[in-house]
């Protein structure tokens, strides 16, 4: 392609953590906003920290204005993820509040939720507090607290639910751990649903994952590795859609991996269950085969499956089976990822690589276009989760990310704002990467080319 550019050598993302609200105008970009059905080239207006119009009137756009000529490059909604792994406190090593903030702004997030896998965890008022007020000190993205379903996420009494809620949680979960009690998760939708709570469960059935470490399957035989078989999630998801449609809680399944659980929802949601579903963007371009190399970046979870289970996933995105594709960040700490592949603990970083993974694969593939992408990174995620975001209507918050589509770039996980630098795309060569990324009307990120990039013939 003519209009294709490449980056020759490594880009200098800043953080502009200082940077503060100011009436902002959006030039010349194709605006990509699902919740409103628009392809287009228009212009967007940001005023105190809202939007407050698409192509305004000239002499609406106050005489000090910044702008952003965004040319050749996609304006759309800010992406929102349903589950990223802070780890603070208790594990910093792997991730903090302040640098997973850095990465989710550097992949284009301007809200995430986060899940409650720390120590302590996250099941009191004061738990919740504790990352808000990180996270408000970061000054970076948006960060929604997901609290603990049960106690202690140990899945023998509910938490404190309404606290919670009281306190800020918008969703809770045990997650990254399922939730194994039955009665606790039919309790717990039925209460849920009286607060409007979302439930979020990471299905699994442990006994038959138990020390599991890859996709059950013929590559798994040929490497003696123990596998994580299919039934182990599809008959979580069983459990899981019955549970919400006899209940008719709110509730929200994955991320998920399998063709089982993928039937399961398609056939609850043909019965208009509030049932909903998420993916990760490794799960839908990498297939069991990788783990050939015995490399642990690439022991996720879930775990990568056989191609067939990625042909059907990617069907599932595409018609709306599954909803929202969800990064799948779990940080782990280079020490801990460096074991040996049965010791290694499951995870990668991947906040900073989840949009370019669905526009290289899915988009540039003509899998997905622009607009259903986008709906699947943002608008879907912020309507399912009820936060702040997933749209530019007037009125809304002006969270905003500019993604520069024929940009291509090798990722180089040494380079991330994350602490973790395992990822299963490493070294690989990706296509669009976030030049801007605004939340509140203030640029948090920007992407600074340290070198001139060169159109290819």
């Amino acid at each position: 392609m003519a209009n294709r550019k490449t980056l020759k050598l490594h880009l200098k993302p800043l953080n502009l953590r200082g940077s503060t609200m100011s009436d902002l105008l959006i030039e010349n970009g194709r605006l990509v906003d699902p919740s409103q059905g628009i392809d287009r080239i228009a212009r967007v207006l940001i005023r105190e920290g809202l939007v407050a119009a698409i192509d305004p009137n000239d002499e609406d756009i106050p005489p000090q204005c910044t702008c952003i000529d965004a040319s050749g490059k996609i304006v759309a909604p800010g992406l929102v993820d349903l589950g990223v792994e802070l780890r603070e406190p208790g594990f910093e090593e792997d991730e903090t509040i302040l640098s997973a903030s850095d990465a989710a702004l550097a992949g284009g997030y301007t809200s995430i939720l986060c899940t409650a896998s720390t120590t302590p965890v996250v099941d009191s008022p004061g738990a919740v507090e504790y990352v808000r007020q990180k996270a408000a000190k970061a000054n970076g993205v948006r960060v929604y607290v997901v609290g603990c379903l049960s106690r202690q996420q140990e899945g023998d009494q509910m938490a404190e639910l309404r606290l919670l809620a009281d306190a800020g949680a918008v969703a809770v979960s045990d997650a990254p751990r399922p939730m194994c009690n039955d009665a606790l998760l039919k309790r717990s939708l039925d209460y849920c649903r009286m607060l409007k709570l979302l439930i979020i469960d990471r299905p699994e059935v442990p006994e038959l994952a138990e020390n599991g470490v890859m996709h059950d399957g013929q590559v798994s035989l040929v490497l003696g590795l123990k596998g994580l078989p299919t039934e182990a999630e599809d008959l979580a998801v069983a459990r899981d859609v019955r549970l919400a449609e006899a209940t008719d809680g709110r509730l929200h399944v994955g991320p998920v991996s399998t063709m089982g659980a993928v039937d399961m929802i398609r056939r609850v949601k043909s019965r208009e269950i509030p049932v909903s579903a998420s993916v990760c963007p490794h799960n839908l371009c990498l297939n069991d085969k990788a783990l050939e190399s015995f490399d642990s970046r690439f022991k996720v979870h879930p775990p990568l499956r056989s191609p067939r289970h990625v042909e059907t996933l990617i069907e599932a995105v595409v018609d709306g089976t599954i909803d929202a594709i969800q990064s799948g960040h779990m940080p782990r700490s280079r020490e801990k990822k460096m074991n040996d592949l049965n010791l290694a603990p499951f995870g990668a970083a991947t906040l900073e690589t989840t949009l370019s993974t669905v526009a290289t694969f899915l988009v540039d593939a003509n899998r997905l276009d622009w607009l259903t992408a986008i709906d699947r990174l943002s608008t879907a995620p912020a309507r399912i989760a009820s936060v702040p975001g997933g749209t530019l209507a007037e009125g809304s918050p002006g969270d905003v990310v500019i993604i520069d589509p024929d940009l291509t770039w090798v990722v180089d996980a040494h380079q991330f704002r994350s602490h973790c630098i395992s990822n299963p795309l490493d070294a690989v060569e990706l296509k669009a990467r976030v030049t801007h990324t605004i939340v509140g009307g203030a640029v948090r990120f920007e992407l600074t080319p340290g070198v001139n990039m060169l159109a290819n013939a």
